[in-house]
């Protein structure tokens, strides 16, 4: 039977999951693929860690250039992380004529372009299935399974940590702080968890998924990214009573010339399948031209379901050895002649619902001061709702508005800040509501 080398750089967490799968699994993989799946190296600095796995000898290495020069290795992953040497070591590995496989979406978002192109250019293929949603397979449903249609909108749920933290907090009524700490005691947030909770690294997934789903390139800077830490539980009290619930949304809609691209916390129906997806669970919903909407739902992080989607492309690129086609589908779906710089439609441009609440003193004339100016900014309030105990002299009084454009929004909530009988910074949370009214 034919043999196909592998090499791993990083036997960490995702390598290790790898390495059980390529070795525990070795009958059901050639069977499936017709194929020895060989497990040549892996290369890490560290070789005194017991992961648990028994590895052949000699296995084992901690030179990871020897990886890349050795003509016999076929497959490289890139399970190392970062943006420094997991990017050399990439683009010798391309360089070499070697395919690659990586789970490295931070990279990828901000440099995949460069990578990607280089890719191209040496006839070697890139897979990187596992960087957006673990084991949810969106990017082959984009590249493959849907390239008969034109998407028109995405919207997900794309990291575990926000959408647990925010389910506690749901369920539970405890502060951010706290369903926090919770996510980091089970290990389902880092011990910093900035890119997670800041929305950044659903920023990162996002970016990879605007470029398979609208042939452009990969653009990251552009999209408007904000976290969840000031989620609070009177907020998603006040959200569930208005029929919503809160989720850290990756928006994506495209709007022909230019590509809207968001990453907030959201209030959607609670008839909305998104919100009812809870705990570390990835979900996302594609609006197709032929196939309609889809929902992709699985687990989207963890050691086995992303290692899993590493399988399956190392899988896909023998298959494409075997048969002699070593680029078939596409990296970005669409060919690199045809990948166009498509514009991030500016955030101040954005027309949607707003949720807001204030803390204003209980004085006459309140009311009236804060929606007059709302309306010189022609922002139409749908229902206002005042409720709740003082706290330091404040109530909270929270509206509901029609659509309104993002900008004058802005300009609206500054001026209202800056009145004396506004106690604190007003809270803004964007609705994604289906039933288009305006």
């Amino acid at each position: 039977m034919r043999q196909i080398n592998i090499g791993l750089l990083g036997f960490g967490t995702v390598g290790t999951g790898v390495v059980r799968i390529l070795l525990e699994e070795q009958d059901i993989l050639r069977a499936r693929v017709g194929v020895d799946l060989n497990l040549k190296y892996v290369a890490d600095i560290d070789l005194t860690t017991d992961r648990g796995i028994a590895l052949p000898e000699g296995v084992l290495i901690d030179d990871a250039q020897r990886v890349i020069d050795d003509p016999e290795v076929d497959i490289v992953l890139e399970m190392i992380g970062g943006k420094g040497i997991a990017k050399e070591m990439m683009l010798a590995a391309i360089r070499k004529g070697k395919h690659v496989v990586t789970a490295n979406k931070a990279l990828l978002a901000a440099q995949g372009n460069q990578i990607i192109r280089e890719a191209a250019e040496n006839g070697v293929n890139l897979g990187f299935e596992a960087s957006v949603g673990g084991c949810m397979p969106v990017i082959k449903t984009l590249r493959e399974s849907l390239v008969g249609n034109r998407v028109s909108a995405m919207i997900g749920i794309l990291n575990g940590t926000c959408n647990y933290i925010l389910t506690k907090i749901s369920d539970e009524g405890c502060p951010f702080e706290e369903a926090l700490a919770e996510a980091q005691d089970e290990g389902y947030a880092e011990a910093d968890p900035f890119l997670d909770v800041e929305g950044l690294d659903t920023a990162h997934k996002l970016a990879i998924l605007n470029s398979l789903a609208y042939g452009m390139e990969i653009n990251l800077n552009d999209i408007y990214v904000e976290g969840i830490p000031k989620i609070t539980p009177m907020d998603i009290e006040f959200a569930r009573e208005f029929g919503y619930r809160i989720k850290l949304l990756a928006i994506s809609k495209n709007k022909g010339e230019t590509v809207e691209a968001r990453i907030h916390p959201t209030m959607i129906p609670f008839d909305n399948l998104l919100s009812n997806v809870n705990g570390t669970v990835n979900a996302i919903t594609l609006s197709c031209s032929a196939a309609g909407d889809i929902l992709l739902y699985a687990r989207g992080a963890g050691m086995m379901p992303t290692a899993s989607a590493v399988v399956g492309d190392i899988v896909d690129l023998a298959r494409n050895m075997l048969a002699c086609a070593r680029v078939r589908v596409p990296m970005l779906s669409c060919q690199m002649e045809n990948i166009k710089n498509i514009p991030v439609m500016p955030m101040e441009d954005l027309k949607t619902h707003y949720y807001f609440r204030f803390a204003a003193l209980d004085r006459p004339g309140v009311l009236s001061k804060i929606a007059g100016i709302l309306g010189n900014h022609q922002i139409s309030i749908k229902s206002v709702h005042q409720k709740g105990r003082k706290t330091d002299g404040a109530v909270p009084i929270v509206m509901l508005t029609h659509q309104a454009v993002e900008k004058a929004v802005r300009q609206a909530l500054a001026e209202i800040t800056a009145l004396d009988v506004v106690a604190d910074t007003p809270i803004l949370i964007r609705i994604e509501d289906e039933d288009g009214e305006e």
